[in-house]
């Protein structure tokens, strides 16, 4: 450990005084055990302190000319490269007053001339060896929360590539759908980021929460892993029994998150949202979706981004069944769904950033 001088390279002491004799005297008592560095002035004192090596304590007289040692004491403690370094005020003042006046500014000791050699050894010994333990425990504590961040990064980057795993799965069944997963992803995060600032949704998003919808959102279609090929890859519409068929990847979607989390043991938060909007993103606002029929706010606010997100992507992209569809047609399609199949504020939002959304769309197009 780093207080086992008997191993270890001798530690540093500075001793600042203006007198050469007491520098001498301090050298001569401090020499055989600690590496003595010396100083005539406060001045040069700070010069050797803010050193790339600094010393391992300060043996600090008061009186000094020009810059005392109270002043030296107070520079010490304002900067950050120095102000653990203990200092013990050696001097020949000797009111309460004086010792107050130092401990108060960050002194670990006050020692009155003419000093006591067995009195400064134990002090100085004592205090460095508080000083080392500080110090062990500040690198312990540093190593931990350095290997808690990375752990905590190592999880968030398998909790990632888990989703992004899963999500492609489910793209690989549905060769028609391409960046889709990625497009969604950064559409809904976009327009949550927008619709924080909306008083209406401000108890309801903030930084943490989007994290999560932006996790989450690639998971939307993981149902469709359980939709039979005929049906999920038909070059054409879908008559209604297929598609009450194809309905059923939201109930799937959920059951296959929810039974994960229940394995689990445990709740996860990014994996709620995620049922939330496998389940819901193909509800609407006036409760004529499925698979619930639920409608308006009953409707979970991550899905209900989902939804706008979700269409408008199905829209401006080619399908085995459709061409696909300019950007202002396919707004325009959105914007008269406000209020029918789409929440209106959220509709609202995604006409204010409309164009960055075309921006998405282009960057991972296809």
């Amino acid at each position: 450990m780093a207080y086992d001088n008997g191993a270890q390279e001798k530690q540093t002491v500075l001793v600042v005084d203006d007198t050469p004799e007491n520098l001498s005297l301090m050298s001569v008592l401090l020499k055989d055990r600690y590496k003595v560095k010396v100083a005539n002035s406060g001045e040069r004192a700070l010069k050797i302190a803010g050193a790339e090596t600094p010393p391992d304590l300060i043996l600090l007289d008061i009186m000094m000319p020009e810059i005392d040692g109270y002043e030296v004491c107070r520079r010490l403690k304002a900067d950050r490269a120095t102000r653990e370094i203990p200092v013990i005020f050696l001097t020949a003042k000797t009111e309460t007053a004086d010792e107050q006046r130092g401990l108060e500014l960050g002194a670990v000791d006050y020692i009155t001339k003419p000093v006591s050699p067995p009195i400064v050894l134990a002090r100085v010994k004592t205090h460095l060896l508080v000083k080392a333990t500080q110090d062990f425990l500040k690198d312990q504590n540093a190593f931990l929360e350095a290997e808690v961040a990375r752990r905590t990064r190592e999880v968030q980057a398998i909790q990632d590539v888990t989703i992004l795993a899963l999500a492609s799965l489910a793209e690989t069944r549905d060769n028609d759908t391409g960046n889709h997963i990625r497009r969604t992803q950064f559409y809904v995060k976009t327009l949550a980021d927008h619709l924080m600032m909306h008083p209406r949704f401000t108890a309801e998003l903030d930084e943490q929460i989007i994290i999560r919808l932006y996790k989450s959102a690639p998971l939307h279609d993981i149902g469709k892993v359980g939709i039979p090929d005929a049906i999920l890859l038909k070059p054409g519409k879908l008559d209604p029994d297929e598609f009450n068929v194809m309905k059923g990847h939201s109930v799937l979607g959920y059951e296959a998150i929810d039974h994960a989390e229940k394995r689990l043991g445990l709740d996860v938060e990014f994996l709620m949202m995620a049922k939330e909007i496998a389940h819901c993103h193909h509800e609407k606002w006036d409760g004529s979706g499925y698979p619930q029929g639920i409608g308006g706010d009953d409707i979970p606010l991550s899905a209900r981004i989902m939804a706008v997100a979700d269409v408008y992507d199905a829209l401006i992209c080619r399908r085995v069944y459709k061409a696909p569809m300019p950007h202002e047609q396919a707004i325009a399609i959105i914007q008269n769904g406000a209020g029918s199949h789409f929440d209106p504020d959220i509709v609202d939002a995604f006409m204010d950033i409309n164009e960055h959304l075309r921006a998405i769309a282009e960057q991972f197009a296809d």
